[in-house]
């Protein structure tokens, strides 16, 4: 069953990933079909990641009050129903619209998706496991580049949101039937009883643990049924200074990322590249981000997951200031974009494993989507205001160490979390 959750929550934030992507991959076509200038593009780009926002200030807490695996089945409808509508968007604003509504369902579906993951992996290896997991993200944003490369020449745009709305509607029956609930969330719960007790049956655990013991099956503490105020838990006496710092660091990373993400694509295009070949340059990306990812949770097994996430935003910013000026020569440019990547997704995908492990079972998704919500809220600002700075500097060269700059400060409020919470690790 563990296996289960994982493969599935993998082909969650795969979906969403490639669907997250699918904007900035199309947009030198939009660009050209509908005369779009930069800003226009901006509020593009903004309208999802402002139903991503939107998204995960209200489905984390309704992951901690009706589940995980109804929250993340309702999101996949959701964000697949938005997709195909958005291929049939008549008009830029039609487009602005419905990519809030996908944005909205795709901001519920990868916390919750970290969250149970978290919960259903083994000790010792979850920093592995949940980083093995939110690889699908990073590999879902490098697929749709090259899914996008492909079906942009044929079908055109359209075809590439069709792709990202008709897979989460298949995937959604098979998250219904296979994907269980987590045990840790129903710990306490009367009326979870029965759903417990099967799951229990799937594990090979002793049903009777329902009754008295489970949070010993679990690794958990049975969690009060009165609990109704999980964001409160963010903002206790211990929890405060730590929820605000990570919240930088969130704001910080996906701020910058999202700033590149959105807007290399176009700045290759307009520097002489083909859409089809800007959009493949821009995928090593996350596919760097993937491999960086993996080292980071093999040393935050062994080292201060604090100090290696950390290490990693100071690689992201010296790469990232380097694209600009690494723009004339090919090679240097792919290496520079992979080492932004390895560095600056990397870090994310640790950041999101530790913050599920930081906070308590009860507050635990809120945690989760609360942080990825406060980190949409600098994506918002980095993809709308990516062509302002490209403007206002007239030069990539320039530009490219400003948006470096978001990398440091996360550097830096991650750091003074690791030394605030010496003693908190990924549990």
């Amino acid at each position: 069953m563990q296996i289960i959750v994982l493969v599935l929550c993998f082909m969650v934030v795969a979906m969403d990933g490639f669907d997250v992507a699918s904007a900035g991959y199309v947009a030198p076509l939009l660009k050209r079909e509908w005369l779009l200038e930069p800003q226009q593009l901006g509020a593009i780009f903004g309208a999802g990641l402002l139903g991503l926002t939107v998204g995960s200030f209200v489905f984390g807490p309704l992951a901690d009050r009706i589940g995980r695996k109804r929250t993340i089945v309702i999101s996949v409808i959701l964000f697949g129903i938005g997709s195909l509508l958005t291929s049939a968007a008549p008009a830029a604003g039609g487009f602005i619209a419905l990519r809030f509504l996908t944005g909205v369902g795709l901001g519920g579906g990868m916390p919750t998706a970290i969250t149970l993951s978290s919960e259903y992996s083994p000790e010792r290896h979850r920093a592995m496991l949940v980083t093995l997991m939110f690889c699908g993200f990073t590999i879902g944003l490098a697929f749709g580049g090259q899914l996008a490369a492909l079906i942009m020449p044929v079908y055109g745009w359209r075809g590439v949101f069709v792709a990202g709305g008709i897979a989460p509607l298949v995937l959604a029956p098979a998250l219904w039937w296979l994907l269980p609930e987590s045990l840790r969330f129903m710990l306490g719960k009367r009326w979870y009883e029965g759903e417990a007790q099967r799951i229990l049956r799937r594990l090979g655990g002793d049903a009777a643990l329902v009754h008295g013991s489970l949070d010993a099956a679990v690794g958990g503490q049975p969690t009060p049924e009165g609990s109704k105020r999980p964001a409160a838990t963010l903002f206790n006496a211990h929890y405060r200074i730590g929820t605000l710092l990570l919240w930088v660091a969130f704001f910080c990373t996906l701020w910058v990322y999202y700033q590149i993400s959105s807007w290399l694509p176009s700045v290759l295009a307009d520097s002489g590249m083909s859409a089809a070949h800007a959009a493949q340059v821009s995928s090593l990306l996350p596919v760097s981000g993937t491999v960086g990812a993996l080292i980071n949770a093999a040393l935050m097994r062994r080292i201060n997951p604090f100090v290696v996430l950390t290490a990693s935003y100071v690689v992201a910013a010296a790469a990232i200031a380097c694209i600009g000026p690494a723009m004339g020569n090919p090679g240097l440019l792919a290496l520079t974009v992979w080492f932004s990547g390895l560095g600056l997704s990397g870090a994310q995908t640790g950041a999101n494993v530790l913050v599920a492990g930081f906070y308590e079972t009860r507050a635990r998704a809120t945690g989760v989507s609360w942080a990825l919500g406060v980190g949409r809220v600098g994506s918002i600002i980095g993809s709308m205001t990516g062509g302002l700075l490209l403007a206002l500097l007239q030069s990539p060269r320039i530009a490219f160490p400003v948006f470096a700059l978001p990398a440091l400060i996360a550097a830096v409020a991650m750091s003074a979390t690791g030394r605030l919470y010496r003693s908190k690790a990924v549990n």
